[in-house]
């Protein structure tokens, strides 16, 4: 059985990415690691839609997309270096 890590919601801060997940998982990623959301404007970070039945997120405005698959695995491969 495959399950889809979907995403629920998006927040950000001044230093992370915050993707809230429909499971409860809370996945935290610098912004650093995405220059093009660090120098968009709040009004466009919050501009954002859930895409690929929920796995992908999309800023249609700043023509960029995130892979929550790709944010867990960046995230792991971070915490055991």
């Amino acid at each position: 059985m495959n399950i889809l890590t979907k995403g629920k919601a998006v927040h950000f801060d001044d230093r992370y990415l915050h993707v809230e997940l429909e499971d409860g998982r809370v996945i935290l990623t610098p912004m650093s690691w995405y220059k093009e959301l660090q120098t968009a404007t709040f009004k466009r970070l919050t501009n954002y839609q859930f895409i690929c039945q929920g796995t992908g997120i999309e800023w249609t405005e700043l023509d960029y997309h995130l892979s929550i698959d790709s944010m867990l695995l960046s995230q792991s491969k971070q915490q055991a270096a």
